[in-house]
């Protein structure tokens, strides 16, 4: 962030800068793009399966776990952008694409995620701002986050996200019985069995069954961590919550941060923020315009993930 930019005196609003034009061009969507994206998460897991059936060793297993666990946020981010229709043309694919191919494989409900999600972008950084406890309790001391690594390392994150999940589709009263038919009655939860017993199903047709644990391990070990760095970036130690451009990170990444902390262009969350249909695909671009016309030098960008993390964890023990 330019340090002049804070003495200019009532900065020309961004809006400004952009023509009409330019803008309906980033809010275009692209139904082949959409498919790029979603074909390379699922071919990056495939290929992360693969490359341990091939060379099965602990190197493979813990490679696999990273780009896995990458690759399964990249379905959580998938599942967003449908929420905000902005993956496919067509509305009704759009919303079966998200659900079907991206949030019920990591059990999570598109339609219950965009009535809560939009209320994010109405009230970022207010009391009525769903996330805003994802990004308070910032900064914290390096030993407090390296807790939280560990944690997520040894699935204890992951296994208390899962029992929350349980919770929420089988209830808490009532006989198991009935708490099984409830969670049977639930969309998210016979989405969840039924696209998770298809990928099941693949690996064991490919006559590697065993291959499955690597989704289950990744789910509650890797995909904790990527989750809980990328909400980090996004919110966390911004300089003042009440401005557009200053409440919300936009953190540069390299190709491997790509591979394994921001898939599918989520690192570029201050372009989200300021125009929240634009296309994941076309993010890379409005960041450059918009860097072009001198906005984000008074804008919250990052470097990278390691500086994000470091003022995250900049309070002193």
């Amino acid at each position: 962030m330019s340090a002049s930019a804070e003495a200019t005196p009532n900065p020309v609003d961004w809006r400004d800068l952009l023509s009409r034009e330019e803008i309906d061009s980033l809010l275009q969507r692209s139904d082949w793009r959409a498919w790029r994206t979603v074909v390379v998460n699922w071919a990056i897991t495939a290929g992360a399966m693969g490359m341990v059936a091939v060379w099965p060793n602990p190197l493979t297993i813990v490679a696999a776990l990273f780009l896995i666990g990458a690759r399964q946020l990249g379905l959580a981010v998938l599942m967003h952008d449908a929420s905000h229709r902005a993956l496919f043309e067509n509305r009704r694919l759009n919303d079966w694409v998200g659900t079907w191919l991206a949030a019920y494989p990591v059990w999570s409900d598109l339609h219950t995620y965009r009535s809560y999600h939009l209320r994010h972008h109405a009230h970022t950084w207010t009391d009525k701002d769903p996330d805003v406890n994802l990004a308070t309790p910032f900064p914290i001391t390096r030993q407090s986050l390296w807790r939280k690594v560990m944690r997520d390392l040894t699935g204890r994150t992951g296994l208390k996200f899962a029992r929350f999940s349980m919770r929420r589709d089988f209830g808490t009263e009532g006989s198991w019985r009935e708490r099984w038919v409830r969670a049977i009655r639930s969309p998210r939860f016979r989405g969840m069995l039924l696209t998770n017993a298809v990928l099941l199903g693949l690996v064991t047709l490919a006559g590697y069954p065993a291959l499955y644990l690597l989704w289950v391990g990744a789910y509650l070990t890797t995909n904790t961590l990527v989750t809980r760095i990328r909400a980090i970036a996004e919110h966390s130690v911004v300089p003042d919550p009440t401005d557009e451009l200053q409440n919300t990170r936009t953190t540069r990444a390299s190709w491997w941060e790509r591979l394994l902390l921001a898939p599918n262009h989520v690192n570029y969350h201050l372009e989200h923020h300021l125009l929240m249909t634009v296309p994941p695909y076309n993010l890379p671009r409005m960041h450059r315009t918009l860097g072009e016309r001198g906005v984000l030098d008074r804008a919250l960008v990052a470097d990278n993930y390691w500086d994000v993390l470091e003022q995250a964890s900049s309070k002193a023990a």
